[in-house]
C-alpha cells in the first residue's frame, strides 16, 4: 500500500472530519490538511506523522523518520493538542495486487526514493513531485515514457 501526499482532498476539511467523527476540538488545534491518499477505501483514514508520537493502540514505524497511525485515537490526540509535531491526514490509499507493483516498477511506472520528512511535510504540494525527483538527481524533462530491458 502507499499514500499520495501531494493531492489535497477537495471534498472535506479537517474541521468537517473532526465534526463527522464527533471529536471535539481543543482551544489550539493546528490546521491539518486532508489529502486524497488514493482511490482505495476512501472512507478509511491514515495519519502519516513524525516519530515523536506513538498511539496507545497502533503505530507503524514506516522509516526512522516517519510513522503511520490509522486508529481514531491519533485524531483525538491531535484535537487535544497532544498529537505528533508533524502530520498529514490521508483518506484512502493506493493498493496493488500480488506482483502488480513490481511489474509497474519494471516498466518504469514508478521511481523509488527515500520518503524524506522535509518533502512529505514541509514542501508545498505542487512542488513535492519535482523535489522528490530532484532528491534522486532527476530532472523532469529527462523522463521518458518509453522503456526497455538491457
Amino acid at each position: 500500500m502507499g499514500l499520495m501526499v501531494n493531492k489535497p482532498a477537495e471534498q472535506v476539511t479537517s474541521a468537517e472530519l473532526f465534526d463527522q467523527l464527533s471529536i471535539p476540538l481543543g482551544p489550539v488545534v493546528p490546521g491539518l490538511m486532508v489529502y486524497a491518499g488514493g482511490p482505495v477505501e476512501m472512507e478509511r483514514g491514515f495519519v502519516l506523522h513524525s516519530p515523536d508520537y506513538s498511539s496507545a493502540i497502533s503505530t507503524l514505524a514506516v522509516t526512522e523518520a516517519l510513522a503511520m497511525t490509522a486508529t481514531l485515537d491519533i485524531l483525538e490526540d491531535i484535537a487535544e493538542g497532544q498529537g505528533p509535531d508533524q502530520s498529514l491526514l490521508a483518506l484512502g490509499y493506493c493498493g496493488w495486487g500480488a506482483g502488480q507493483l513490481e511489474g509497474e516498477i519494471s516498466e518504469n511506472g514508478w521511481l523509488i526514493g527515500d520518503a524524506l520528512p522535509e518533502l512529505v511535510f514541509a514542501q508545498t504540494d505542487s512542488r513535492k513531485w519535482e523535489l522528490a525527483l530532484a532528491a534522486q538527481g532527476i530532472h523532469p524533462l529527462t523522463l521518458s515514457s518509453a522503456y526497455g530491458h538491457a
